[in-house]
Parts: C-alpha cells; structure tokens; sequence
C-alpha cells in the first residue's frame, strides 16, 4: 500500500506496532502462568508494596491507565484467587488490594519471569544502548505530548471564533 513508506518512517506508527508485537509476545510468554502481561504487572506491584497499601487507582496513576482497566484487571485477578479487595479502614469509598496466598506464590514466579527477560535485554542489546532508547522514545513521546496540546489550544481558539 503507498502509506507503508510513511508508516515505516513514522516514530508514532512504528512505536504502537511495536507495543503490540511485544505485548502478544509478552502474553505468550506468560501464558503458562494464566496471566497477560497487565494481569503481571499487576501482581508485580502489589507484590512489592506494604501489605494492604495499595489502591486500584494507585495503579492506575503508576501504569498510565484509566481506573475502570485496572477494575477489569483485579476482577480478574481475583476470580483466580489470586487477589482480594479490602475495604479501606480510612475511607470507605476505597479499596485496598491484598494478595492471597497464591497470588504471593505466582507474583514470585511473575518477578522471576520479567527479571530474566530484563536480565537478557541488557545483556543482548546493552544497558546504555537500552536507556539511550527510552530516552529517545521519552522525548518522542513529549514532542508529540506538546502537538496534541498545541492541536487543542488551537482548536478551542477557532471554536470561539465562530
């Protein structure tokens, strides 16, 4: 198709593919674990934190996602049984999530997986060469951030003009 040689060339385009080659990779790597990736990290982080002292829109804020994705991710996790919603002793409204015995097991075996895959991209491509690559894809990210501002600052302006 003719906008192959655009797509090709485009950092937006060629990132989104990416994301979702490695994220169908990263689910077929954890697939034995009954888990996709989110569900991982998910237990990942509730793993690492103080028993009882995290919240869903914790979550929500560390892995730059809507509320209602991480809600879909701990329902999950808990008809597994792998989680269990608390309600929050300091404010009602909230939650807190907890792991139940098997979720410590399988987030263990999870923080395991993702190290080994961490431990082998710094040792393929290097661990200057894979920072230098976030940098690069920060800043893309933050070029492209500051258009969408710019778009809508503009856009707000030619809505009052009319």
């Amino acid at each position: 198709m003719r906008i192959e040689s655009f797509l090709r060339q485009s950092p937006i385009f060629q990132a989104s593919r990416i994301a979702r080659k490695m994220d169908a990779s990263l689910n077929l790597i954890l697939r034995e674990e009954g888990l996709t990736f989110f569900e991982s990290l998910t237990l990942a982080a509730i793993f690492f934190e103080k028993k009882g002292a995290i919240k869903p829109s914790d979550l929500a804020v560390t892995f730059q996602t809507t509320r209602g994705n991480v809600s879909h991710c701990i329902s999950s996790l808990e008809a597994k049984g792998l989680v269990q919603r608390r309600i929050d002793p300091e404010d009602a409204r909230a939650f807190r999530l907890v792991l139940q015995a098997a979720g410590r097991k399988q987030a263990v075996r999870v923080v395991g997986i993702l190290d080994r895959m961490q431990g082998h991209f710094e040792e393929t491509v290097g661990v200057a060469k894979l920072e230098a690559m976030l940098e690069q894809m920060d800043a893309i990210e933050g070029l492209c951030s500051r258009l969408a501002k710019s778009a809508t600052r503009v856009s707000r302006t030619q809505a009052g003009n009319r």
